[in-house]
């Protein structure tokens, strides 16, 4: 196998391993499906154009390092996108199926994780969702362990009362 067969065979496990999480993560940060797919999309065209550089970080994980794009990515298109008023409720049913939550229930949580800050909702979505560890998390979002901890602790915080009934946006 050549050098390009051997890239595009990682590039095509790290889709089907990593896809529907890095659509998840983009999805949530960018409340919008559409932007959602051209930013999983540009995650994974940025890692296989850095997939030397991570194949010489040895031990390094695929999911963080790919998370770490994919948030990277997303904040890009925030940052040149005109911000616009979205409806979180019609974002959520533009979401593909086998993405959407299935109870009404977690619906509700994720329409009101999606309303967080970014500082607190990235930190939820890697540590729930896709079930980083805070060190992981923490990698990803660049910043500490015990930063992460704060920012998870009030988020969980904020959406207790946000779902309690509470506003805790105003």
């Amino acid at each position: 196998m050549d050098m390009a067969q051997y890239r595009e065979q990682r590039l095509e496990g790290w889709v089907r391993a990593h896809g529907t999480a890095i659509l998840r993560t983009c999805f949530v940060c960018l409340s919008d499906a559409r932007e959602a797919e051209d930013a999983m999309q540009e995650t994974f065209l940025k890692a296989w154009r850095a997939m030397d550089s991570f194949e010489s970080r040895n031990g390094a994980s695929e999911k963080t390092w790919l998370t770490h794009i994919a948030i990277n990515v997303c904040r890009d298109m925030q940052r040149t996108r005109w911000f616009k008023h979205i409806d979180m409720r019609r974002a959520l049913d533009e979401l593909p199926q086998r993405m959407a939550a299935a109870l009404p229930e977690e619906r509700e949580l994720l329409l009101e994780i999606m309303q967080l800050p970014d500082k607190l909702k990235q930190p939820i979505l890697l540590y729930y969702y896709q079930d980083m560890t805070l060190e992981e998390t923490a990698e990803v979002l660049g910043t500490t362990k015990s930063t992460i901890h704060n920012r998870l602790r009030k988020a969980e915080k904020m959406l207790k009362l946000s779902l309690s009934g509470g506003d805790c946006y105003a």
